[in-house]
This record gives C-alpha cells, structure tokens and sequence, in this order.
C-alpha cells in the first residue's frame, strides 16, 4: 500500500492525463464500436479515481502537507527575464478535489451508460466528458494561475460543447452560446487581474505569490490596486460559478443531457470558481474589501436565486437555481475567511446535487422527458430507489440532521456570525440572509419533491424504474449524501484541522445555531407539506399566486434579468454596431473609395492628353512654358530676391 501511495503522490499528472488519453483514444478508434468509446471512458476515469484516493491517502496520513504542499514543475516556456512553469501542487484542498471529483465524475459515467442508451452521438458523448474531468482535474492540480487558467478555458470550451451537445434543438444551441459568452466577460476580467499579478509581483506561482503577496507594498503595489486586482481576479469565479449578475447562464445549462448537467453543477464547471477563489484567498485576506464583495455577492446571490427557484416549474430548472443558490453560500464562506467551511460545503453539495440531478434525469428517462412537476406525482410508488434517494438528497440540501447537507450548511453560519462578532458588524446582515436563504431552500426543494414524488399520480403518465447501471450510482451518491458529512461535524475537526487558511481556531459547537438551522430547515418542510401535500387541490396556492400575481410574476420571470439584458443588448450593444457600421461604411470606406475615386477620375482625365499626335503635345509643351514665364514675370518677389535687392 505504502508503495502504491509513493507512486500516486509522484504521478499525480496521471490522474488528469487518463481521461484526456480516453478522449483521443475514443475520438480516433471508437467510431465503428460505439460501446468500446464508454468502456474506456470508464475505465480511464476509474483508473484515476484509483489515483486520486492514494493520494488523498498518501496527504492525510502525513500532517507535513498541511504547511508544505508537494509541487514538482516543469519549465513550459520563456524568455530573457520571464518562465513559465507547467506543474503539479499536491496539498490536502488539491486532495481532496481529486478524489471528489473522480469519484462524482465515474458515478455520471456509469449512470451515462443507460442514460444515452441508443443515442447515435454516443461515443461523441463519452469523449467530451473524458475531455470534461480531463480539464476540471488539470485545473485541480494546477501550480500556477496561467496553466489554471488554460485548464479554466478549457472546461468553459467543453461545457459549450455539452450543452449544446443536442444540435437539432435551437434552445440547445443558444443556451450554449449563452453559457460561453457570459462566462468569456467574467474570463476577460480575471486575464487582466493575472496580467497585473505577473507585472507586479513577477510570478504567477501559486506558492510564491502566497509569499509575495503580503508584501505587496515592497513591490510598489498600493492597497488600491491590490483591490483592484482581486476584484478583477474575482470577476472569473463570478461568471464561472453562476454569481450575481453573471448567473444567467446557469438555468438555461439544463438544455444539455442530464448527465451533463449533474457534471457541470456538482463536480466541475461551477466549483472551478470557488475552488479558484479558495485557492487565491491569500489575496483577498489582504484586501478588506475585496473580501466584503466576496462575501455579499455569495449572500446576495444565495438568496436571490432561493427566491427565482420558489415559483419554477421544471425540475431540472428548480435544481439549476438551487445550484447557484449553494455556490452563493460557499462564496460567503470564502469571503468572511473560512476556507474550511466553503471546502466543506464543496464537498457535501458535490453528492447530495449529483443525486439530485441524476434522479431528475431518472424521472425525465421514465416520463419522455416531461419535466413539469406539477404534472408528475406519485412517482415513488413506481420509482421507489429513484424516489427514496431523491428523498435522502432533499433532506440532505434542507439541512436536516445527520444528513451532509446540516453539517456543512451549519458551519457556513456559525463562520458568518463569528466574522461579524469580530470587529465585522455588516456580517450579521450577511448572517441573517443566509439564514433565511437556508428556510427558502427546505420549502422550496420539498416543494418539488411533494408534487413529483407524493400525492395523486397523473393516470397519462406511466412511469418505470430506471435500469440498474442508472440507479446503482444513485444509491451510492445517496449513501454518500447521508454520511458524507459525519468527517467534518465539530467533534471531528476534520476540515479545520487540513483544510484551512491561517490559524486554525477550535471553539465548541454552536448548540443553539444548530436547534437555529434545524428549525428553519423543518419550517421549509411544514410549510412546502401543508401547501402542496396536505392540501391535494391546492387551493391556497392558486390563491395566493393569485392575490400575490405581481410577485409571483416577478420571481417565475427571474427578476426580469433576461429581458434586461436583451433590452441592453439591443439598445447600446446594437445600437453601437450600428453606428460602427455607418462609420465603416462613410468614413473608412470613404476615405479609401474616395482617394481611389480622385485618382481614377485623374486617370481619365489625363487620358485625354494622350492622344498620340505632334501638335496636342506640342501645343501642351507651348502652354506650359507660357504659364511657367508669366509666373516667374509676374509673380511676387521671392525672398533671395529681397534679400539680394538689400544687400546690393
């Protein structure tokens, strides 16, 4: 064992290095067997998960990584004065993304088997979610920003691919464009702050920017720009984790196959930008208020998507803003200093929403893709492991004790209001929209789960249990989902003890905001029972729906942001294009034109002087010398002339 741990910790460049091999080997041999494209699929996403749990192995049985990471690097290219390395860091936040990560992204795999039965892009399927986890665990173990960063592009440039993986349908089409556009303007902002991190500090190197870093001002770097340069770091996680105003986005994701969807929000794409601010927090602990963006942006955004996912319909939809609703959370984490409990949070949603969208999946598989709850329910009499599990991940993202979800949603709350009981009085602002954020979440996630899996069955659906290679990952995800969290309750110190940043402080466990969360999230539950299973004809929702129109309209409209965006889009965006197209056109086309036109009709004028006779050119020769004379008679006196008249 120790040797197999040796092995992985030296050749963890394998663990990425797989499932891009996986993808060639599909694009170019799986043609004519498309079944061979998901056996080496997951096989090569196995034989890293493999790898990435000897090393998560190998780093938490040795207490020396929690101060010193493991890197190894490789020169990449260079010039007189500046190099850039390409290199592998090996810390326990790196370890356990890894394992994370392999371990989600085989359980989709399998479950793919059976989801894309039939499909005639099948091995096309396959390849792009080799290349998918290929990027996302490039980006893992990245050493430096810039190679994080081409990782980054790269899974921006497959979740396009995925999405829009359904060409025939234009939705498909647009959302993909939709999901490469927006996050490209968060991309553009964080390439100009790492220009900055290079041209002041000289590096990109994640550990001697640590170093570098809180001596900014020995590198001539003033707070304000260092402020400055966070925030346009910053603005790469927004887009690519869904944040407020850069979500847009993420609900219209849901046009790619479900096993995308659970990818792209539980194990990669999305957690890339916290992951990425978890791993610049060295920078932000240095700017006060960079900080504070940080952390209202994930309060802000946590809260606002909550509110979106209370009058949604389809299920994968209701799942999408409770993605960006969770990411809010561990933003806010991050942003009041606790990397432990973002990290954590990380981990316990990467299960309980996998779960949740493979469930989801498993019910659109069973009803022809019907994806309206409000015209589902019953579906656990019929659907029995893909409605218990659905049950466990609905428990387990409300909060409910001793599911995953409580532990880690718990610990983002106690870290908020320590932060405002130290000197930070504007956190018990964030403390309490996240508080009411974690009530929104129970109502609303039970909400759909009342109306898909409990009450009456809809007599024209005819629902079936899924295959056993699509409901084996389900019961492994909703083991996880249920226990997942036990490692990083406060007896077990776990997260604070590897995963952290600074000093690591250990107080005794918040029994009074534990009762706090517990009781919020089985508020959320009674009232999403009483209104839409107690409640058969639901009466008292249409009333309200009604009596609230504005409201409801307003929230199932999602604020209205689309349309803005449009109306911007169409207004300024067009209206510019317009404006450059006519400067095009009359300005720059005619200055070329013109000057093309003045010697053209030049031309022709000339062209008559040349008419190949004596006398024209005779006479024309008599002209110019009588002209040239009358001005040298009769012209004004140059000034030699002056000057020589004087002098004389």
């Amino acid at each position: 064992m120790i040797e197999v741990v040796d092995f992985a910790l030296r050749h963890a460049w394998l663990v990425p290095l797989l499932p891009a091999l996986a993808f060639v080997c599909i694009v170019f041999l799986t043609r004519p067997w498309p079944k061979l494209s998901s056996l080496i699929s997951i096989a090569a996403m196995l034989s890293s998960f493999v790898l990435a749990a000897s090393i998560a192995l190998g780093v938490y049985t040795n207490p020396d990584f929690i101060e010193k990471p493991l890197v190894y690097s490789l020169r990449w290219f260079g010039m007189e004065g500046f190099s850039v390395n390409v290199g592998v860091m090996i810390d326990p936040t790196s370890a356990m993304m890894l394992f994370m990560v392999t371990l989600v992204a085989s359980l989709i795999q399998i479950y793919s088997t059976g989801y894309m039965e039939g499909d005639p892009q099948y091995s096309v399927f396959f390849s792009y979610l080799s290349l998918f986890a290929a990027s996302m665990l490039g980006l893992v173990i990245s050493s430096n920003l810039l190679q994080m960063f081409v990782m980054w592009e790269l899974v921006g440039l497959c979740s396009y691919l995925l999405i829009g993986f359904y060409t025939f349908k234009i939705s498909a089409r647009e959302a993909a464009k939709k999901a490469f556009i927006t996050t490209r303007i968060g991309d553009f902002g964080m390439l100009l702050g790492l220009l900055f991190l290079q041209i002041k500090f000289g590096t990109l190197d994640l550990v001697t920017l640590a170093e570098r870093v809180p001596l900014f001002e020995q590198f001539g770097v003033s707070l304000g720009l260092l402020t400055v340069i966070a925030i346009l770091v910053f603005i790469g996680p927004i887009g690519k984790s869904g944040q407020f105003p850069l979500h847009v986005w993420l609900p219209d994701a849901m046009e790619g196959p479900t096993p995308v969807s659970a990818l792209i929000h539980a194990a990669t794409m999305v957690v890339a930008g916290v992951y990425l601010v978890g791993r610049t927090l060295f920078l932000y602990m240095e700017v006060p208020g960079a900080m504070e963006v940080v952390a209202f942006t994930g309060a802000f955004t946590a809260l606002f998507a909550a509110t979106i996912a209370l009058t949604q319909r389809e299920i994968k939809r209701i799942l999408a803003y409770s993605t960006v609703s969770q990411l809010g959370y561990m933003m806010l984490a991050l942003g009041v200093g606790s990397l432990s409990a973002g990290m954590f949070h990380l981990w316990t949603h990467a299960f309980f929403k996998a779960l949740m969208f493979l469930g989801a999946g498993s019910v659109l598989h069973a009803l022809h893709d019907k994806a309206d709850v409000w015209k589902m329910g019953g579906l656990i009499k019929k659907m029995p492991i893909t409605g218990w599990t659905f049950v466990i991940g609905g428990l387990a993202i409300a909060g409910i004790p001793p599911f995953a979800g409580f532990w880690s949603k718990d610990e983002i709350l106690t870290v908020t209001l320590e932060y405002a009981r130290h000197g930070h009085g504007f956190a018990y602002i964030l403390f309490a929209m996240a508080a009411f954020t974690a009530f929104l979440t129970a109502f609303y996630m039970w909400r759909m789960i009342f109306l898909a899996f409990f009450g009456r069955e809809k007599p024209e659906n005819h629902p079936h249990e899924s295959p056993v290679n699509m409901t084996l990952p389900l019961v492994v995800l909703a083991i996880l989902a249920a226990v997942g969290g036990l490692m990083g309750t406060p007896w077990a110190n776990f997260w604070s003890k590897w995963i952290h940043f600074g000093p690591v402080h250990h107080g005794e466990p918040a029994v009074g905001l534990m009762i706090l969360s517990v009781v919020l999230a089985l508020l959320g539950i009674g009232l999403a029972y009483f209104l839409y299973y107690k409640d058969e004809e639901k009466r008292m929702v249409r009333n309200l729906s009604e009596r609230y129109q504005t409201v409801y309209q307003l929230l199932y409209h999602k604020y209205y942001i689309d349309e803005l965006y449009l109306w911007i889009n169409r207004t300024f965006v067009d209206g510019s294009a317009k404006l450059l197209y006519y400067f095009d056109i009359y300005v720059v086309d005619g200055l070329v034109n013109g000057l093309a036109g003045t010697a053209r009709i030049s031309g022709k004028g000339l062209r008559y002087l040349q008419t190949g006779r004596l006398q024209t050119y005779a006479l024309v020769f008599f002209l110019a010398i009588l002209v040239i004379t009358v001005v040298l008679a009769f012209g004004p006196p140059t000034s030699a002339g002056i000057t020589g008249g004087v002098n004389r």
